[in-house]
């Protein structure tokens, strides 16, 4: 699958100042309006395309050559990958869009819940080094504010290849120690060729499954002059994958068997109350499995000992099986995330799974199901860099096609799948 740009001017056209790319239009002889001019089908990929539109006149297109493929990014909004599809304007987008959100146009000072299928954050979001929290506040939701360079800001765009583009985003964060962490984040998308992804994942792609699927190298420079230590406090890098939830998905996690004291527990099953037994369920072979119908809020996480760094999700109902990869480092230190500045902040999780649901007062942002990945912590000295991997893969077909690939990389079938609850 040779990949190209279809969405970017053929000359990029600076403004004055040099500070504003302009993106907005086709590099074929096609322009966007024309494609714009159609109406789609909501939950299509058309129709999430003309709605971001709107909201954004620079989005980035990346598209394979046969136009299946297509991914939309946005460096007005945080250099997220918003959505993907497999099969053109007419196939289902598959990354979460909070339209509600959008459309009422309000600015939310916790956290402004655009959406998007793959976004950057940087972690802990509680603790002793959090980044959401001011010195000395109480860690509860009225004193929590995302900080506004991974929420609203626009990135850069620093540079766009046939099937690539690089963000970057210069940063000043405030932590709960009374730290000011100066860094640059750097975040390079890249769509993936059906020889990489065979490559990346060692598999034959059969002939009658559709696929989308991108890379993401994530970047964090120290510009302090000082090294970020354990008296400082320090950051993570952590992706967050919003997908559409179905009332038959299930999200998959494999994970290393063996010693509870060689290698922690299984799972935290607790971060907003315990996960019921019947919507998250451990096979004893090596795989959890949890409900993920955007019905009842959970969320589950996983030390790098026991992650295998591999996750997925299965939707029957869409026909679609989504593979989440990432950097682990078994040996590495990671942030304790939890609202909870009491325990240590060095005992944290690779990996975190969620499934979105309504709130106490039945207000819901959602839904969505996430699959999250975390960088180990950034212990730099000043010029040093730490960088973080993180790929997602989408394949659509019929059961009997995509179940060989659920089991050679998550080490169950779709039949099992599909059963376990």
């Amino acid at each position: 699958m040779k990949t190209i740009l279809k969405q970017i001017c053929s000359t990029l056209l600076p403004i004055a100042l040099g500070s504003l790319i302009l993106l907005s239009c086709v590099g074929n002889s096609k322009k966007s309006s024309d494609n714009m001019a159609k109406m789609y089908e909501k939950g299509t990929f058309g129709y999430d395309l003309n709605y971001l539109s709107e909201k954004d006149s620079g989005l980035i297109v990346l598209k394979s050559d046969d136009e299946k493929a297509q991914l939309i990014l946005s460096a007005k909004y945080q250099a997220k990958v918003f959505t993907s599809t497999t099969n053109g304007l007419e196939g289902n987008s598959h990354g979460f869009v909070n339209y509600r959100f959008f459309d009422v146009g309000v600015v939310d000072e916790h956290m402004n819940g655009f959406g998007g299928e793959n976004r950057l954050w940087l972690g802990p979001e509680g603790g002793q080094y959090s980044i959401y929290f001011a010195p000395g506040k109480e860690q509860v939701y009225d004193n929590w504010h995302t900080p506004k360079t991974i929420d609203i800001e626009e990135w850069t765009v620093e540079s766009i290849s046939e099937s690539s583009v690089l963000f970057s985003k210069t940063m000043e964060l405030n932590n709960y120690q009374g730290s000011v962490l100066n860094m640059t984040v750097e975040r390079k998308v890249s769509l993936l060729s059906d020889a990489d992804i065979a490559k990346m994942l060692g598999l034959a792609l059969p002939q009658d499954v559709d696929v989308v699927a991108y890379a993401t190298e994530n970047i964090i420079t120290n510009n302090n002059d000082f090294e970020w230590t354990r008296k400082t406090g320090t950051v993570c890098i952590w992706m967050l994958d919003m997908f559409n939830p179905s009332d038959s998905a299930v999200t998959m996690v494999p994970y290393n068997q063996g010693d509870e004291k060689e290698l922690g527990r299984v799972v935290t099953s607790d971060y907003f109350g315990e996960i019921p037994a019947d919507r998250l369920l451990d096979d004893n072979n090596g795989t959890l499995f949890f409900k993920t119908d955007g019905k009842m809020r959970g969320k589950l996480g996983m030390n790098a000992k026991r992650t295998k760094a591999i996750a997925g999700n299965y939707d029957p109902i869409s026909r679609r099986l989504t593979v989440v990869t990432f950097d682990i480092d078994p040996s590495a230190v990671y942030l304790n995330q939890e609202w909870n500045p009491e325990r240590d902040p060095l005992i944290g999780d690779a990996l975190n799974a969620y499934n979105d649901g309504p709130l106490e007062d039945g207000s819901i942002m959602g839904p969505f199901l996430e699959l999250e990945s975390c960088s180990p912590a950034a212990f730099l000295k000043p010029g040093e860099s730490l960088s973080h991997l993180h790929n997602v893969y989408h394949f659509v077909g019929d059961e009997v096609v995509l179940s060989p690939i659920c089991e050679k990389l998550l080490g169950v079938s779709l039949q099992q799948v599909k059963q376990v609850f």
